[in-house]
Order: structure tokens, then sequence, then C-alpha cells
């Protein structure tokens, strides 16, 4: 599948399809995936991986970006040789009707 984002085409690689209600809600369980989730949400953007965590090693980044891809919630998008994150939001709101914005929103407040 490819994609065009602001003037650049990319493909993406075979996504997981979205999990399960419980999957997903697990995932946006913890506090920095979800933290992650609404930084995605609010940008509607890829975003590079570093500009989505905070005060933990990069390790545990992964380990938090591979829980949300493994739920079907983000994909790997490699731009410029630099791997960002992005929000499936489309595929999830379908799959899941109103969860991942009500998340969102509760999280914002």
């Amino acid at each position: 599948m490819a994609r065009t984002l602001e003037s650049t085409e990319y493909v993406l690689p075979a996504v997981s399809p979205v999990g399960t209600l419980q999957q997903v809600l697990a995932a946006l369980a913890d506090p920095v995936r979800l933290e992650m989730v609404r930084r995605l949400a609010t940008t509607g953007q890829p975003i590079a991986c570093s500009e989505l965590y905070e005060g933990i090693n990069k390790s545990t980044a992964s380990h938090h970006f591979k829980i949300l891809r493994e739920a079907g919630l983000t994909e790997r998008v490699v731009i410029a040789g630099q791997t960002h994150q992005l929000l499936r939001r489309r595929e999830v709101e379908d799959a899941l009707p109103g969860v991942l914005s009500s998340v969102v929103a509760a999280a914002r407040a």
C-alpha cells in the first residue's frame, strides 16, 4: 500500500490487523503509550520515534512501539532514512468505532 503525505510517497510494510477491543485497550492502558498515541493523534502525521517519548530509554520506547504496533494502532514508516510512527486512525475507527477518539479525548482532558 502506498500513501502520499505532504508530497512524500512511501510504501508501508505489511501491518497487523487492528486487534481486539481488549488488545487495543490494554495497549492504551499504559501512560507512556497513551501519551505516544495522543501526540500522534494531535498531529495526524508520521512523527519521528524520538519525538514521541521523554524520560525513558530507547529500548523501553522500542518495547512500547512494538505493543502499539501489535495492537494495530500504529505502523512504522521510514521517511528519508529515519523511522517514524504513524497512527492508524482510520483503520482503528473502522474496526472499533469511537474507541480511539474517546480514549484520546479523555487523555487530552
